[in-house]
């Protein structure tokens, strides 16, 4: 996973939002559907990924829309029980560098 999370966050320096949401698209969509804030939380990584595609493409609103949903998932993040956790917070802050 860490190798998955540091691919992540190489695309999104790059501005390859697109690759960046495949990155982890892959380790979440075996596990979509478990009951996991684990799960839901790489859900919510790739919406942001998503949104910056999305902004990079003009498509604004459609990013706004994509971005309340990752924050919705972020909120969990202290709620995971996983080995990844620090590795996850750090990854939500520079997530959020991006931002705007």
């Amino acid at each position: 996973m860490k190798k998955k999370i540091a691919e992540f966050k190489a695309c999104l320096e790059e501005e390859r939002f697109y690759d960046a949401h495949e990155a982890l698209e892959e380790s979440w969509f075996p596990r979509r559907f478990e009951d996991s804030n684990e799960v839901r939380l790489l859900k919510g990584f790739i919406n942001a990924s998503v949104s910056f595609e999305l902004l990079k493409r003009g498509r604004e609103k459609q990013s706004q829309k994509v971005w309340l949903n990752y924050l919705k998932y972020r909120q969990l993040l202290f709620k995971v029980d996983s080995p990844y956790l620090n590795d996850y917070y750090l990854l939500s802050l520079f997530i959020e560098k991006i931002k705007y």
